[in-house]
């Protein structure tokens, strides 16, 4: 398996949060697809020989191109490359494209269908005005609502974006939160943090006193309330921030974590192969130009063995598939095996990691080292603490 990134860099205003490659001028909107096409034809020689399963196109808000312009990426894709017979094809949105006002908009919906489009990931982020606003999100809580009572009765596979953490934001509001959430009968979230960002615009007002500071123990209990939310409606938390009915995880998500190889497209967009990461620029007119001459505006870097086990650290405990201590023997080798045992050792003492079975419950000559709940909220920080250093 193997999937395709399409990274769109534009949104209609900033929130005060997102530090992702974007523009809020679509000037060179229609430049960009054609640039987005060409670097498709420029590299159709990779993955040749690895089906495509998975399509997802992020950004930004990939919610803003038109009918045609996603039908022309999509089907150069198929020109391309060889596609799967049913592949995931997820489309970022942000509710303020997606609401109904007028028959026309309703043909939206159909519209995605009819491109393949089986996948919608809609950035509510909070179903509350004063939460929007503080974020600087561009749609209305009435918006996000609308959004979804349209969204569901064309969709089945809906996931949500949803922040926790916001300043002001008891408990019994983020509980409102997901009550909604679930009313809507979404399969799927995916539930962040707020966090500060460097540079951001809510980096600065923290700084000058114009925004609370985020408490991290409103942040901790949102956080256990979520995944006690979603674990009593029968959601997997199969990664930390990520919540999925059974049959509805994200495959384009799953295969990132799981190690597969995908292309991305687009300024600031990443691709993986095996030992090598790439990554394009982040700049729009740069990117466009750089295609346009037929270059690829990428940085390389070639992973050692150790790069290897170390992102294998910090993607495996996040999720439900944990770390394969197997794996770590067979693919790295006892000296991998003995630095994992002993560095996790004191975590395992402190009930936040433990060696258990696989996600199908089945039994391993090394097992499989994972989080406790205790120690979900914790992984990053103690992912790095496994590490094995260069």
């Amino acid at each position: 398996m193997s999937g395709i990134y399409f990274h769109i860099p534009f949104c209609k205003q900033a929130c005060y949060y997102c530090d992702f490659h974007f523009s809020t001028s679509f000037k060179k909107k229609g430049d960009l697809i054609a640039a987005l096409l060409m670097e498709l034809d420029l590299r159709k020689n990779e993955l040749k020989n690895e089906p495509i399963e998975t399509i997802y196109f992020g950004g930004g808000t990939p919610s803003v191109l038109t009918i045609q312009e996603l039908r022309s990426l999509i089907e150069a894709v198929y020109d391309h490359y060889p596609v799967s017979n049913s592949p995931e094809i997820t489309l970022e949105a942000n509710p303020d494209d997606m609401v109904i006002s007028n028959a026309l908009d309703s043909l939206k919906y159909q519209d995605y269908k009819d491109l393949g489009i089986n996948r919608l990931s809609i950035g509510i982020q909070s179903f509350f005005e004063d939460d929007l606003k503080r974020m600087n999100r561009s749609h209305s809580a009435e918006d996000a609502k609308n959004c979804l009572s349209e969204a569901t009765k064309y969709f089945d596979n809906v996931s949500i974006d949803l922040i926790y953490g916001i300043p002001n934001m008891d408990v019994e509001k983020w509980n409102r939160n997901l009550d909604m959430a679930f009313d809507f009968g979404i399969k799927h979230i995916s539930s962040y943090a707020l966090t500060i960002e460097p540079k951001t615009a809510l980096d600065h007002f923290i700084k000058k006193g114009k925004y609370p500071s985020l408490n991290d123990n409103l942040t901790l209990q949102h956080f256990n309330h979520l995944v006690e939310r979603v674990n009593n409606e029968g959601f997997i938390h199969y990664e930390i921030s990520n919540f999925g009915k059974p049959n509805y995880f994200s495959k384009h998500n799953t295969g990132y974590w799981q190690g597969k190889s995908y292309l991305g497209f687009g300024p600031s967009a990443h691709s993986f192969q095996g030992n090598q990461r790439t990554w394009n620029i982040s700049n729009n007119a740069k990117y466009i130009q750089a295609i346009q001459n037929e270059t690829l505006p990428k940085t390389i870097e070639n992973l050692t063995k150790t790069d290897h086990f170390n992102e294998y650290i910090m993607t495996g405990l996040r999720t439900v598939w944990g770390v394969s201590l197997d794996k770590i023997e067979n693919e790295f080798g006892k000296a991998y095996l003995n630095h994992l045992k002993t560095r996790s050792k004191k975590f395992i003492d402190r009930d936040l990691l433990i060696i258990s079975t696989d996600y199908s419950g089945r039994n391993s000559h090394n097992g499989i080292l994972k989080t406790t709940p205790k120690g979900k909220f914790l992984v990053d920080g103690m992912a790095s603490d496994l590490f094995m250093l260069p």
